[in-house]
């Protein structure tokens, strides 16, 4: 189960980072279609729908390598047992946050197939297809917190900690500016 998981968040993380780079692809094409007058239609669209996509496909990944904001300033202070203990708390307000918006945004995506939801610019496609990124991305990363939660219940220590840790053994801090 841990090598699905693992390969989930990764394969997550590998479309944000397609989503990021197809919009600088977009981004730079558009520049030159402007240049020559060539225009340029729903791009902008396009790219706002990839913004989406690259932000909550990697979600997930990035909160299991510990580059999201957390309660480490509190945490660290504590002493082991109570650190566990706090970890568990903090993970499992993050799951029922992450659960929340998982779930209301499949109830979103769900309604716009539901009532045929067409995007009213330039490229009039129908609204869930854009919005199956968010849904995923936000149940991949409810996922994570509920993996973690149990990885740190069950006596280990959290994954975004140890990849920190293994970051900072190699003389990467670049996460921490």
């Amino acid at each position: 189960m841990r090598k699905i998981l693992d390969f989930a968040y990764k394969f997550a993380a590998s479309l944000s980072a397609l989503a990021i780079f197809t919009i600088a692809l977009l981004m730079i094409g558009q520049s030159f279609m402007r240049e020559i007058g060539i225009s340029t239609g729903p791009i902008n669209e396009i790219v706002s729908w990839l913004c989406a996509t690259a932000a909550f496909s990697g979600m997930a990944y990035a909160f299991k390598q510990g580059d999201f904001v957390r309660v480490g300033l509190l945490l660290e202070r504590l002493d082991k047992r109570q650190r566990r203990y706090g970890e568990i708390a903090a993970l499992m307000i993050a799951v029922v946050a992450c659960l929340y918006l998982a779930f209301w945004a499949t109830s979103f995506t769900y309604e716009s197939l539901l009532f045929n939801d067409i995007a009213t610019g330039l490229l009039p496609m129908p609204l869930w297809i854009p919005q199956c990124a968010f849904v995923l991305g936000s149940w991949l990363f409810a996922i994570a917190t509920i993996d973690e939660c149990f990885i740190v219940f069950f006596g280990g220590e959290p994954s975004y900690v140890t990849a920190v840790r293994e970051r900072h053994a190699r003389g990467d801090f670049s996460s921490d500016l």
